[in-house]
């Protein structure tokens, strides 16, 4: 095991390599940090000059040598003070702006690193800590990033300021206090490395306290229904009063740090005095020059405080900085494809010999599965769930890529093709539809760079068979869906994504349970969409619901990752296997004659989903 000296300097590198990350993105600012630092100086150097007046004020403005100090002394202190407030706006404010500006590209940094973020390390990935990250970590990095180098410039200079005066007055009374002084900042140093640890407990439980949120706004009908508020009330109560606790704990170690500093500081000042009245007495010390001296000395509390305090900001900092880094340090989708697309691809898409296996797995989740889909061909894939039916679809976009084999569109490997125009050529249509805070148009145009006529817009939800619908809204196309489009029923839903396929009119297109979670009569309405939609398209299906796939070209049906049949709804009804079973299984406990003729290998009732 390593000792607490061992890991702290292990850990000395890594923090250097922070404190260089945060400050390297100054930027174009660091002149701007650079003036507020030079103000924040100026602020500073003014402090001791208050003291330093008191020595001539008592010696010799009190017994009448000098008149002039009855309006120069004053005068003085009103200039230093007005001095020191504009430096000290002008500092803080210009500070605030390098910090603003300094959220403003770490948000922006961290947003393009998550869009760029690969599929698979996405799904991975702790959507509360994501978020976490955005709304918390990264305002502490700049917040307290300079926060942090204003407090130690300025106090620091205001300590070396006001220890210069402290000699200058007397330096066997400042000899006191500088060896009374390294024994407060050892005692800071026990309290900061434990500050460090109850940060970083904090901020993993602040992600897991968004989680638990998260999880409680997106499933509060699940929880109504299942009675689930006992379980939530828990978790929540776990998380929340271990926060409490890890702030009651951060709370202690911070607060203890000032009280003991402060007994140190208070012992050499009783000290000091002790001297002082001893020089006094003996060595002609003048009541002007203690006076001076012991106002000095004062003045040296606050800044020391404040530079103590600051350990504990430090930490809250570096645990921020530690996580944000590492999202901002996260691998993104390899781009190694160099080909563009001029125009529309014909569509004929291939599996060859294609493998995969997810990180630690123990089997492949696919085993050489070969597969081709001519141009403008219905394709269904059905099986068990676990077949690995979606991971073979995710290989198109290259989602995911195998491990074995190669998956080509029109004879060209996918990895040739740079990933925008691979996936400029693909459209999606699944049973998780995804809508944007916008409006119906917006979502519908949704990532065409040109503007999009209203004409176009309307002729597509007209074919999704949403158009009557939309025009019944108070401002038709241009009314707001909100958040993910919750005041839309699922057929709605459903429809307009096929809407925003329609006008996106690529040549191939992935339908991934897109009718599952609907009503028979949504299912129908949404299901007259689809058809115009896959008409002239490469179609790849995804199907659990057996009675959705009657009308396709071929059925592949998947079995523990290779492909076990393959044919027509009819042939493989036909030949009794696995299709045939899984059809059975679905429709055994329902003898209705309606239902019957509407799963019938003759019907022509249902269509694709």
């Amino acid at each position: 095991m390593k000792s607490d000296s061992d890991q702290t300097t292990s850990s000395r590198p890594v923090r250097l390599e922070l404190w260089r990350q945060i400050y390297q993105r100054l930027g174009k600012d660091w002149k701007i940090a650079l003036l507020a630092l030079v103000l924040l100086s100026i602020a500073s150097a003014t402090q001791p000059v208050l003291a330093v007046i008191m020595k001539p004020l008592l010696d010799e403005g009190f017994n009448g040598s000098e008149p002039s100090y009855i309006w120069s002394i004053p005068l003085a202190v009103v200039g230093l003070m007005l001095l020191r407030g504009i430096t000290t706006f002008g500092g803080t404010y210009l500070m605030s702006w390098v910090a603003s500006n300094m959220l403003l590209g770490l948000r922006r940094e961290m947003f393009e690193r998550l869009l760029g973020m690969a599929d698979e390390t996405f799904r991975a990935s702790d959507r509360g800590r994501l978020l976490n990250r955005f709304t918390i970590d990264a305002g502490n990095v700049s917040g307290l990033s300079t926060e942090v180098i204003r407090v130690i410039v300025r106090e620091s200079l205001t300590v070396v300021a006001l220890l210069a005066v402290l000699l200058y007055m007397s330096w066997q009374l400042t000899l006191i206090v500088l060896v009374m002084l390294p024994l407060s900042v050892l005692t800071g140093r026990y309290f900061v490395r434990r500050l460090r640890r109850i940060n970083r407990d904090t901020i993993n439980m602040n992600a897991e306290l968004t989680r638990v949120v998260s999880e409680g706004i997106a499933g509060q009908r699940v929880i109504k229904l299942f009675d689930g508020y006992t379980r939530e009330r828990e978790r929540f109560a776990y998380v929340n009063a271990r926060l409490r606790r890890f702030s009651m704990r951060a709370a202690s170690a911070d607060s203890a740090m000032s009280p003991i500093s402060q007994f140190f500081v208070a012992l050499s000042v009783a000290i000091v005095v002790a001297v002082a009245l001893y020089q006094a007495n003996h060595e002609g010390l003048t009541v002007g020059s203690f006076a001076a001296f012991m106002a000095a000395l004062g003045q040296i509390f606050d800044p020391l405080k404040r530079l103590t305090n600051i350990a504990g900001a430090t930490q809250r900092m570096l645990i921020s900085a530690e996580s944000v880094f590492s999202l901002i340090e996260d691998p993104i989708e390899q781009d190694t494809g160099t080909r563009d697309v001029a125009g529309r691809l014909r569509g004929n898409v291939q599996f060859q010999a294609v493998s995969h296996r997810y990180p630690e797995a123990a089997a492949n989740t696919l085993e050489s599965v070969s597969l081709s889909v001519a141009a403008g061909q219905t394709v269904a894939l059905v099986g068990r769930s676990g077949s690995g039916k979606t991971t073979l679809v995710n290989m198109l976009p290259r989602f995911i890529e195998p491990t074995g084999g190669q998956v080509l569109i029109d004879g060209i490997d996918v990895r040739e093709f740079r990933l925008r125009a691979l996936r400029s050529q693909l459209s999606l249509v699944s049973q998780d539809v995804v809508l944007f805070e916008g409006t119906i148009a917006e979502n519908v145009a949704y990532g065409i760079r040109d503007a999009v006529p209203e004409e176009r817009v309307r002729a597509a939800l007209e074919a999704a068979s949403l158009l009557d619908f939309v025009d019944t809204l108070p401002e038709g196309i241009h009314t707001q869906v909100g958040s993910n489009a919750s005041a839309l029923s699922g057929g709605q839903r459903q429809r307009l994504a096929i809407a925003r396929a329609l006008i996106k009119n690529a040549p191939i297109l992935i339908l991934d349970e897109a009718t599952s979670a609907l009503d028979n009569e949504s299912e129908r309405q949404v299901q007259a969409s689809l058809e115009r939609l896959m008409a002239g398209r490469t179609t790849l299906v995804i199907a659990h619901r057996l009675s959705t796939v009657q009308k396709a070209d071929r059925i592949i049906v998947l079995d523990r990752g290779r492909i076990a049949e393959e044919g027509t709804h009819a042939d493989l009804l036909a030949l009794g296997g696995l299709y045939a079973s899984l059809y059975r299984l679905q429709f055994r406990d329902d003898d209705s004659p309606a239902l019957r003729a509407s799963t019938d290998p003759l019907s022509a009732a249902d269509g694709l989903a």
